[in-house]
């Protein structure tokens, strides 16, 4: 059952798919009808799952589910799993790929590979007061408070000096 995002209680758990590109606009709309087709039809054991979504930046699809109401079944995460790895094939992009780090440059938001943040770090070209996105947190209040944070509150703290 599909519900507004920002209505899902604080201990919703998410799950966040960053792009390696910004999505168009029209990809954007075709990608919310997808998203609004798939979640209205999502279920873990026959039981409809309230869930709701919000796309930030262009590139970042959140998912959110109320586990209050039906917890997430393996089945349906392996559904969810393969509604995101459909989009990656239609829009030829990356939505998967946990070794990559979104970071902002301004209100840009760069896109980089473990590898390359490792050397920006050490090369002084991102600091612990880099906002990054920690794409590993576990439900919303947690996106609220700590997926746009400073390096230095992240786990990318570990390659800063």
């Amino acid at each position: 059952m599909l519900v507004e995002f920002n209505t899902l209680p604080q201990e919703s758990r998410v799950w966040i798919y960053q792009a390696n590109r910004s999505f168009t606009k029209q990809e954007l709309e075709e990608i919310q009808e997808k998203l609004n087709v798939f979640i209205e039809n999502w279920t873990a054991h026959g039981s409809d799952l309230q869930a709701g979504y919000t796309i930030k930046y262009k590139r970042f699809i959140v998912l959110g589910l109320n586990q209050n109401i039906a917890k997430a079944s393996g089945c349906s995460i392996d559904a969810s799993v393969h509604f995101i790895q459909q989009l990656e094939k239609e829009y030829k992009v990356d939505l998967m790929d946990k070794m990559n780090v979104s970071y902002k440059q301004g209100e840009f938001v760069a896109y980089k590979t473990l590898t390359d943040f490792r050397k920006m770090a050490k090369d002084k070209a991102v600091s612990k007061n880099t906002i990054v996105f920690n794409n590993l947190v576990n439900n919303i209040a947690e996106f609220k408070e700590n997926w746009e944070v400073p390096a230095s509150e992240s786990w990318h703290s570990r390659f800063l000096n």
